[in-house]
């Protein structure tokens, strides 16, 4: 089997497209990939500026593409569904692909504007929001997917049911490892749902890997910690670049063969081997948030 490569995209015209943090790292990578082969792209950025300059970048990297820009901040669920109208709005009511990739890695303890612990706001609440406004648009013009990036940072993931806003501690690393698992649960609870109600519907997580993006500089530069900024930043010179980490997502989004609770990684099709455990004896394994939601539409 060969490696999947940029090369190896289909035809995507006739089809829309969200992706989320593409302004920058391999956001931007899969916006542009998916503009160039023929998609309608919308990128959903939370700075206007920095998602206007990359709207123009796919532009002149994809001419004739249809690539749109809408306002998005993962951290605040007003926004979240403002941006989900917007999107509803740009994509006459079908989308064919939506793809959580934005994030936060490793931050001091900063809260969303709704109160949530941050990482666990974003990477996780942020993007299920999102999905759940956006969930009337998919499958309506056939097989659509949702693809939410993870990491193989939930192998030591844990569920704090007790604790998940963080008051009773604080650890950078845990609760990043938490947002990521939470990220698998919900994907595979997604296309449980999605089977369950004959949509036609898949879900499929991703991991990266290790790429040159800014996802590290966040977390030291709030907590003022400029030398930690710069040797990660010093690092880039020996991980891979943000166009290979972005093939995991694509490999994700398009493979036709490609089953719905699969987990991607390196281009090819994984399945993480365990789940996590919640910390207090006897929670279910999928998390309660998720299974209080309604019914899919």
């Amino acid at each position: 089997m060969h490696s999947w490569t940029f090369d190896d995209m289909p035809d995507l015209s006739g089809t829309t497209a969200v992706v989320t943090g593409a302004n920058s790292g391999i956001g931007a990578v899969t916006a542009l990939v998916l503009a160039r082969s023929g998609a309608r792209t919308i990128l959903a950025c939370r700075d206007p500026e920095r998602g206007a300059r990359a709207l123009q970048a796919v532009r002149r990297a994809a001419p004739g593409s249809d690539t749109r820009l809408v306002g998005l901040d993962l951290a605040d669920l007003s926004s979240v569904a403002e941006a989900a109208g917007h999107i509803a709005k740009e994509t006459d009511g079908s989308l064919d692909l939506l793809v959580n990739n934005a994030g936060v890695m490793a931050l001091p303890l900063l809260r969303t504007a709704d109160g949530f612990e941050m990482q666990f706001g974003t990477n996780h609440l942020g993007h299920f929001a999102l999905t759940h406004h956006l969930l009337p648009l998919l499958g309506t013009g056939g097989m659509s997917r949702v693809v939410t990036v993870s990491s193989l940072a939930h192998r030591i993931g844990r569920i704090d049911f007790g604790n998940l806003d963080a008051a009773r501690g604080y650890d950078k690393w845990r609760a990043y490892a938490q947002s990521k698992l939470a990220n698998l649960l919900f994907t595979a609870e997604l296309q449980r749902r999605a089977d369950e109600a004959g949509r036609p519907v898949l879900a499929l997580a991703a991991h990266p890997g290790l790429s040159a993006t800014e996802l590290g500089q966040a977390g030291p530069r709030l907590a003022g910690r400029t030398w930690a900024a710069k040797l990660e930043r010093a690092t880039r010179l020996y991980t891979q670049p943000a166009s290979a980490g972005a093939l995991p997502t694509l490999y994700a989004a398009t493979l036709p063969t490609a089953l719905g609770g699969s987990y991607p990684w390196r281009s090819c099709p994984r399945t993480p081997r365990r789940t996590g455990r919640p910390t207090r004896a006897g929670a279910r394994s999928t998390p309660r948030w998720t299974s209080r939601r309604p019914a899919m539409p």
